[in-house]
């Protein structure tokens, strides 16, 4: 294909080595630009990333991409439809279209990012636990991954739009222009994620320590209101041979009331003070 197209070896060394960030390159004769493709896998939960480069000549589109599937069967349809401008428009409407499905793509990956973060803000003040604060990190990373695949892509989206090329038409620069727009819209969208996960995290260790305060609330009252009690049973069992009340028939009986009355009386007053 690179001899055919007579592709400089740089673009096909870029188009091999798939860990390029989006990026565009003018060649005079055609357009060289790599886009990061995301697919959002339902059964692990997690999002997968694939390079797609695009190769952009004045009456053709070349694309190359790591793996079977994507998501551009809706412009296959059309184009084998006849539907829509792709057919009466030029290579560079075509492009765009490619261009505008892989960001709009980008919506669905964070519909589905947005589900799971509303999921986590319910769990966080029911039950937080260790495992959401697991999902917390997780989450962060991949909100870090899509920031470093969207990013770029405001750039070259933008240097597209600008018309700075032969190869884009000036009627095509005003979709590529709703493209840049709804680029911002991701970047907008990623950064209110990351700053509600980082407010998230708060969340979490708030509630853990409140969950500790409380713990700590309870075995301090209950230590409280066995010291008294702990002092009279000490008082009785020091066992000394005069002691008056050792005699008493009815002495083991009152010591027990008087424990459990005053055990009583100080679950009320805690009760009172709302400390229960």
């Amino acid at each position: 294909m690179g001899r055919y197209f007579n592709l400089h070896p740089l673009l096909l060394e870029d188009i091999v080595n798939t860990g390029q960030r989006p990026k565009l390159d003018d060649y005079g004769d055609y357009l060289f630009s790599v886009f990061k493709m995301l697919q959002f896998n339902e059964k692990e939960s997690t999002i997968k990333s694939e390079q797609v480069s695009l190769i952009l000549g004045v009456n053709f589109v070349i694309t190359f991409e790591e793996d079977t599937g994507d998501v551009f069967n809706p412009i296959r349809d059309r184009i084998r439809n006849g539907k829509g401008l792709i057919r009466k428009m030029g290579a560079d409407y075509l492009a765009y279209s490619l261009i505008d499905t892989i960001v709009d793509n980008y919506f669905t990956i964070l519909e589905k990012l947005g589900d799971k973060i509303e999921f986590l803000e319910d769990e966080l003040v029911v039950n937080p636990r260790t495992e959401t604060l697991q999902t917390i990190h997780s989450l962060k990373r991949e909100l870090i991954f899509l920031r470093k695949s969207v990013w770029p892509l405001r750039e070259v989206v933008s240097r597209l739009e600008r018309g700075g090329s032969k190869l884009i038409k000036e009627t095509t620069g005003i979709y590529l222009r709703d493209v840049y727009d709804h680029a911002i819209q991701v970047i907008d969208a990623i950064e209110t994620y990351r700053d509600l996960l980082s407010g998230m995290l708060d969340i979490y260790l708030s509630s853990i320590s409140n969950k500790m305060n409380e713990i700590m609330k309870v075995l301090t009252i209950i230590g409280t209101i066995f010291i008294p009690l702990t002092f009279i049973a000490g008082i009785y069992g020091m066992n000394f041979k005069y002691m008056p009340e050792l005699g008493l028939t009815w002495g083991y009986p009152v010591v027990l009331l008087l424990m459990s009355v005053i055990g009583v009386i100080m679950m009320f007053y805690f009760r009172g003070k709302k400390w229960l």
